[in-house]
């Protein structure tokens, strides 16, 4: 069976579109406390709000796209996203827009997970780890392109009318799936809810897909929702912080699609895992750590992004072949995607917590590195995992 590359890029730009939810945000961030009296801390959980129905309902979001089809339940979760982020456009305080972040998380988990098993049915196993290295993509491609095109809207509209111009563009990408992406076949093999959840649960290699995700996730949102932040306070202008941010998130994506191609020539996944997450360890101290000039600040910025795109692209291109079975493909991905929402829920405040008791960003690193030193160890455990299909 060839790929059929239109389906597989709309379903690709379905992560990238929602993934432009994400960045949207820390552009906004110091706009956001200026409106709504927030403190960094506070401001903080505006991100975290993004990862609420991930981490509660990331297994069952799984679940539900394997009972009801994958298709179905991507088009829903776009439209959930769209409203989400067209209720944060309305608001008129911190609560509500927290609130909206919540609305706008749901649709993200509903939009992700059916991501990989809508893949795995449109090509065939020998091109399915290269094409997941263009799915693990998706979210640095779509926070790119937040960060980049966001700013440049906040100037000249107001944050509100890019929010309504994001919900309005989710729109379409869902009306172009609906007509281009072949349905759900009625005819295949549907499994209990119950025996979806079961049989992931007691995975163990689902739980270590789970806990990968979780401990790389936690890094990346840290560093990238707050880059816009310290170079806000460095001096450097709104938009051009946007767009330093962006093109360092942007290196991510060739990370991603470099993953791909060296486990379809045969690179192993624990190879790719310990390298990504060394050199996160060394940008991340370089970023935030060191005192060195700004554009070698800047080079650990790029140093991170691009290897840790190693490890997104291993983790997507290993769900079909960790799952219990390939009817849990997408439960599977919910229990991923429920890990990497714990880690992205959690870590953003810790990481201004520490900024705010050190007076600045210079130990922040030292978070991130501890959860690179966890994916580290995880990743020795891919080996003796890896050898039962």
């Amino acid at each position: 069976m060839r790929p059929r590359i239109l389906p597989v890029a709309l379903i690709v730009s379905a992560g990238v579109v929602v993934s432009m939810h994400v960045g949207k945000l820390p552009p906004a961030l110091p706009l956001l406390r200026d409106e709504f009296g927030m403190t960094l801390v506070q401001a903080s959980f505006l991100v975290s709000f993004f990862q609420l129905a991930g981490m509660l309902f990331g297994l069952v979001g799984g679940m539900v796209a394997d009972r009801l089809g994958p298709r179905r339940v991507m088009l829903s979760g776009i439209v959930i996203a769209s409203a989400g982020s067209a209720s944060g456009a309305l608001a008129e305080g911190a609560t509500a827009l927290l609130a909206s972040r919540a609305l706008e998380s749901a649709g993200f988990i509903l939009t992700v997970l059916p991501g990989p098993a809508l893949l795995a049915r449109t090509v065939d196993a020998t091109r399915l780890r290269l094409v997941m290295g263009f799915w693990g993509a998706y979210m640095p491609l779509g926070m790119s392109l937040g960060l980049a095109l966001a700013p440049i809207g906040y100037a000249w509209a107001g944050w509100r009318a890019v929010w309504w111009a994001i919900a309005l563009g989710s729109l379409v990408v869902a009306a172009a799936i609906a007509l281009r992406v072949p349905p759900d076949d009625p005819g295949r093999r549907v499994h209990g809810s119950m025996s979806l959840v079961r049989d992931t649960v007691s995975s163990p290699r689902a739980w270590l897909l789970a806990l990968t995700f979780g401990c790389y996730s936690s890094q990346w949102i840290a560093v990238f929702s707050f880059l816009p932040t310290l170079y806000d306070e460095t001096g450097i202008s709104l938009a051009l912080a946007g767009t330093l941010t962006a093109i360092g998130a942007a290196f991510n994506i060739a990370g991603n699609l470099a993953s791909g191609a060296l486990l379809q020539r045969g690179l192993s996944r624990t190879t790719l895992l310990v390298a990504g997450s060394a050199s996160m360890i060394v940008g991340a101290w370089m970023s935030f750590g060191s005192d060195a000039p700004f554009w070698l600040r800047y080079a650990g910025v790029i140093l991170f992004s691009s290897m840790a795109g190693l490890i997104p692209g291993t983790l997507f291109a290993t769900a079909p072949y960790f799952a219990p079975h390939a009817g849990a493909v997408s439960t599977t991905t919910g229990l991923m995607q429920q890990g990497s929402a714990i880690g992205q829920f959690v870590s953003p405040p810790v990481v201004a917590a520490v900024a705010v008791a050190s007076a600045g960003w210079h130990n922040t690193w030292l978070v991130t590195g501890a959860m690179s030193v966890a994916v580290i160890a995880l990743a020795i455990a891919f080996v003796p995992a890896g050898r039962v299909r």
